[in-house]
């Protein structure tokens, strides 16, 4: 699936049009977090874990079977063929509570994401515990997203090399991974020199999208079942982000409409064969 320049370049607007109400700096203040659970509509507990008690949907199809399709070295905006997959990819990280809120989703349900992390954020270390058994099965898939979410096309060739590989040694050292050999440049910026330079770095695919739920920054959660009843479609590969409250209340929406269209949630690795025959 791809999309021609001007398309995708609206695309990226689409998905960073809240971002000025993210600060992507580590040291920001850090947002406001509930002290007691919170159920979404899937019955997932947003700040505390969840409950027992509370309902869950029915668990989601599992990946399709069957060879990986091999891919090459360049972007990529979308899943290639003719499948029924969906790879919903999650960026940044801001709110250790959303993250955790999406890791117990992924245990009641079943769900596959490809986490894009900024390594700066302790989201990834406050749940390290609970995440890394779900990266260990494959079931959650760790890419990079740099430390601290600059413009790569208004740094340096070594400002861009330091900030894929101390978020690459991140990963290694809490996760046991790398990420490689998926990238996702930080507001879809990125150039040819950035893209030899991570290449450099063991990361040949700059991983864009085809849809988005636009809340980099904090919207409604209606918006982003709008924004999922639009682009959660057949070999799509969707952004979200692990930053505002929102998302962890209509899980079950989520679920909804991927189950209707009869969709299979994916990792990138469960679905293709990157250069080199690594991941």
């Amino acid at each position: 699936m791809r999309t021609d320049p001007t398309r995708r370049q609206w695309l990226m607007l689409l998905a960073a049009g809240t971002v000025a109400s993210l600060t992507a700096a580590c040291s920001a203040a850090k947002p406001a977090v509930s002290d007691s659970p919170r159920l979404g509509a899937a019955g997932v507990g947003v700040g505390g874990g969840g409950s027992s008690a509370a309902p869950r949907p029915p668990m989601l199809p599992p990946p399709p079977r069957g060879p990986r399709t091999p891919i090459a070295a360049e972007t990529i905006t979308g899943l290639p063929g003719d499948g029924t997959s969906l790879a919903l990819t999650v960026d940044d990280g801001v709110n250790p509570d959303v993250v955790g809120a999406y890791i117990q989703f992924a245990r009641d349900t079943g769900a596959r994401f490809t986490f894009f992390v900024t390594g700066c954020y302790d989201s990834w270390t406050i749940n390290r515990d609970a995440l890394r058994p779900l990266v260990e099965s494959g079931q959650i898939q760790l890419a990079n997203h740099t430390w601290d979410h600059p413009s790569l096309t208004r740094l340096s060739a070594g400002g861009v090399a330091e900030q894929l590989n101390r978020t690459r040694q991140f990963l290694h050292d809490t996760f046991g991974v790398d990420g490689a050999p998926y990238f996702r440049p930080p507001y879809g910026y990125h150039n040819a020199t950035v893209d030899r330079v991570a290449a450099d770095c063991g990361y040949t695919v700059p991983v864009m999208w085809y849809g988005s739920l636009s809340d980099a920054g904090l919207v409604t959660e209606d918006y982003i079942v709008q924004m999922a009843d639009q682009w959660f479609n057949n070999q799509a590969i969707v952004i979200g982000h692990a930053n505002h409250p929102p998302v962890t209340h209509v899980y079950g929406q989520l679920v909804d409409v991927i189950r209707a269209r009869k969709l299979s949630m994916v990792t990138l690795n469960d679905v293709l064969q990157p250069p080199g025959g690594i991941a």
